[in-house]
């Protein structure tokens, strides 16, 4: 099975690791995983007044903030992920990458590091599922 494991770096996805390291069938070397995050795009002066290089290390960075941890998360249990990382809306991000790279599952937690709060789940999980053609499990 062919795994997207959309992560942020916040409690909802290491929890959504902690259900995955539990549930066998989801968590094995018999399935091919990649981890995907996804940066907020900077403003438009910001970028302009610190330049295309600057920024693209800025992303760079942080995205590796975000990805590194699971990244060994995931080789201490013997699973070598791919790791991707693009600059946009987190929701419609994940979505295309689930349909244009032929995912199986999409594997995500309920809530993230967004900036508004929603009670029953987060808007990035709400974009999701509303735009994903793929399954989506979602971890609370």
């Amino acid at each position: 099975m062919k795994i997207l494991l959309a992560v942020d770096g916040s409690p909802f996805s290491k929890k959504m690791l902690a259900y995955l390291s539990t549930h066998e069938g989801l968590f094995s070397n018999a399935n091919e995983y990649t981890v995907f995050t996804a940066q907020p795009a900077l403003p438009p002066r910001a970028r302009a007044a610190v330049g295309k290089e600057v920024v693209d290390q800025y992303y760079a960075e942080e995205s590796e903030k975000v990805l590194a941890p699971v990244g060994k998360f995931l080789l201490r249990h013997g699973i070598n992920a791919k790791s991707v990382w693009k600059v946009g809306p987190a929701g419609a991000a994940i979505a295309k990458l689930a349909s244009d790279g032929k995912f199986d599952l999409v594997v995500m937690g309920s809530h993230g590091h967004g900036a508004v709060v929603n009670l029953v789940m987060g808007s990035v999980a709400t974009q999701v599922l509303a735009h994903c053609k793929v399954p989506v499990l979602l971890v609370r």
